[in-house]
């Protein structure tokens, strides 16, 4: 008796199943494509992690992660339409919005500067005064006009040397000071055998340089197009960046999985740092612990110091500049 009233409800239960899956392949997924700032790396571990566990594809999104890295500039990409999202610097954001771009943020995944300015010790370099007409190395582009805007704020004059994307110039004592990243050059100068104690450090978010870095950014014509697009890529991105973070050894061998068919090296101890550091980034600074909400003083503030370097003419206001997501939402 109790075998027989069972079959009815298991038969339920399996056509309700069956419903959901048919309901499920029948939705077409949205096909968009996404350009980090560079080749995979842990510093971009929540995209490659949304995309390997199938968060974006739950989100109704096939997602395409595009070349990125030497030879590829996700900011000329997104004006040609080569990409429908790219991730970006405020300051480059801004720049391209004043060349008349039309872009629009619709998350900001890094609230703040994580740049450095290294020297050794032995050389007596420890103010950016101290620069003044030394060998400093900086990387091209936009990269460059954080520490630019720091060394015209203190009227220092240095001798740029154009970095490449290692240290060792500096190792060999080639520059006086070297740009590096928190999450990474930083790093990579510990584990080149330099004790910290032999370093001077400057970080640029504490010498005020409050820069936004890594965020999300698509043409205001894509968001006006499908608004909820940018919804769910956000969502989705903030969903794999919350797993990489729960599930930091798992998120590893994705993103070591992609490094390796892009052909690129892999070192699981310094992409553990990167991603660490990564987390601390985007949980730091945020609006009232909001993920992903770009703070509108610091908007202002990186605004009014391109326009004062002459770097930008004008800017638009922070409602027109930021796009309608969910980026903040609980």
């Amino acid at each position: 008796m109790t075998i027989c009233r069972a079959i009815p409800l298991l038969l339920l239960v399996l056509m309700i199943f069956t419903d959901a899956q048919s309901a499920t392949a029948g939705t077409s997924l949205k096909k968009i494509s996404l350009m980090p700032l560079w080749s995979p790396q842990a510093q971009f571990a929540g995209y490659y992690v949304a995309l390997d566990k199938g968060i974006y594809a739950l989100h109704g999104i096939d997602l395409k992660i595009l070349k990125a890295g030497a030879g590829h500039s996700p900011a000329q990409t997104l004006k040609d339409g080569g990409a429908d999202f790219v991730l970006l610097w405020l300051s480059t954001a801004l720049q391209q919005r004043s060349a008349g771009v039309k872009l629009v943020n619709v998350a900001q995944m890094v609230q703040k500067s994580s740049m450095m300015l290294i020297s050794k010790k032995s050389s007596g370099i420890k103010t950016v005064t101290d620069m003044n007409g030394k060998k400093v190395g900086l990387w091209g582009g936009d990269l460059s006009i954080p520490p630019q805007i720091l060394f015209a704020r203190h009227a220092v004059k240095v001798r740029e040397i154009q970095q490449s994307g290692t240290v060792n110039l500096f190792l060999r004592g080639g520059i006086d000071v070297t740009s590096a990243m928190w999450y990474n050059e930083y790093h990579t100068l510990l584990n080149s055998g330099v004790d910290l104690e032999e370093l001077n450090v400057l970080s640029l978010n504490e010498q005020g340089m409050i820069f936004p870095e890594d965020g999300i950014y698509t043409l205001e014509k894509t968001l006006k197009q499908d608004p909820n697009l940018a919804r769910s890529f956000v969502a989705a991105s903030l969903e794999g960046w919350r797993y990489a973070f729960t599930n930091p050894d798992e998120a590893l061998d994705i993103v070591i999985k992609y490094m390796r068919e892009a052909e690129q090296p892999a070192n699981r101890i310094h992409q553990k740092w990167m991603l660490g550091r990564m987390q601390h980034l985007m949980s730091s600074g945020n609006v009232q612990g909001a993920t992903g909400v770009l703070k509108e003083q610091d908007y202002q503030a990186v605004g009014n110091s391109l326009r004062k370097a002459g770097l930008i003419r004008e800017y638009p206001e922070y409602s027109t500049f930021i796009g309608r997501s969910n980026a903040g939402e609980k």
